[in-house]
């Protein structure tokens, strides 16, 4: 009986190694889908009774892909461009880096050569403004799509999301029930790791996600008002900067109330400031209770390693599961402490 189970489990093993090999050139989309699904579920339970789970998911699905994907992908492509239009201002001086370099040599008596250092950092702004100058929307797209491995495998991948987010929405349930039966945990262990991990994908997949995207649409709000360009640009870098902790959306707001001061906009600067201080960043202290309230609990050193380590493991997908990964780690480990302490003093 033994060696039975020995086999067995080295059979899976193996076929889970093999199985691993086939997702993981899909790992972005797969993990796509399963923040799609999380998110997508409660919807699924509310409208499912009404007109069935398969009709639901097929209208969550397409509604989401209209209110959410195509646009944020459009957003993507505008936010792309604009960033090699900031690399091509930089090199027709029209950013004002002179004005910037004068004011730190008359403060500082620092001679700063900040065009100096952007090609010493091996960009050259020159052939990115000429890329824009060439490239039409079309290439641009075909280029971003290049960079997710080409065009038919974006399409494969779109494809595997969604009909992963499909059954995920349809047999979510039936999957939980599958994975609590083959793991080896008590009913009690099995309800805490769930409750746990539920408590984590909320706490990072939305409610820092919803602050980040809340603080990055305030902070173009306030660029906008105040004429700086690239709104789309700057906005998506803030949503994206405002997930990391410690960091957040003044990284963004500081430095563009320093750069209005020294190009000569002294009323806007402060303004700028006053707004990312009094409204972008005083925002984080009334979303987080709305949108639930429920806290990673995860010490901030190991948060920022799991969105770096996230990021290099597993993409940008890394940025909102590797949060997850790593407070998963410490919930089974606790978990096991626990187990190890009943056990023993069963003993």
């Amino acid at each position: 009986m033994n060696g039975e189970r020995r086999f067995l489990f080295t059979l899976v093993l193996a076929f889970a190694a093999v199985s691993a090999l086939f997702v993981l050139p899909y790992r972005q989309y797969v993990l796509l889908a399963v923040l799609l699904g999380y998110l997508l579920y409660p919807l699924q339970r509310r409208l499912a009774p009404q007109v069935g789970p398969r009709p639901a998911a097929g209208i969550l699905i397409a509604t989401a892909t209209l209110v959410v994907l195509v646009p944020l992908g459009a957003l993507l492509v505008v936010a792309a461009r604009q960033a090699i239009g900031i690399l091509g201002a930089v090199a027709s001086g029209e950013l004002g880096l002179d004005s910037v370099e004068s004011f730190l040599g008359e403060r500082t008596g620092i001679d700063a050569d900040l065009g100096g250092t952007i090609a010493e950092a091996g960009v050259n702004p020159e052939e990115l403004l000429g890329l824009v100058d060439r490239q039409s929307g079309t290439a641009l797209l075909d280029f971003l799509l290049g960079l997710l491995g080409g065009v038919s495998t974006a399409l494969i991948g779109l494809t595997v999301v969604l009909f992963l987010l499909y059954y995920f929405l349809v047999d979510g349930a039936s999957l939980l029930v599958w994975s609590r039966d083959a793991a080896p945990l008590s009913a009690d262990t099995w309800r805490a790791l769930m409750g746990e991990i539920d408590r984590l994908m909320w706490a990072v997949l939305v409610g820092n996600l919803a602050v980040a995207v809340v603080q990055g649409i305030l902070t173009g709000i306030g660029f906008l008002a105040l004429g700086i360009d690239n709104v789309v640009f700057w906005t998506v870098v803030t949503v994206i900067l405002a997930l990391l902790p410690l960091i957040g959306a003044s990284v963004i707001w500081i430095p563009a109330s320093g750069y209005l001061l020294v190009v000569g906009r002294p009323v806007a600067a402060v303004a700028l400031f006053a707004y990312g201080a009094l409204v972008v960043s005083l925002s984080d202290n009334y979303l987080r209770p709305m949108v639930g309230g429920r806290e990673a609990n995860l010490n901030p050193a190991l948060f920022v390693l799991g969105i770096f380590g996230g990021l290099v493991a597993l993409g940008f997908m890394g940025l909102f599961f590797g949060p997850v990964i790593v407070g998963t780690l410490k919930v089974l480990v606790e978990l096991a402490t626990d187990e190890r302490r009943t056990t023993g003093f069963a003993g």
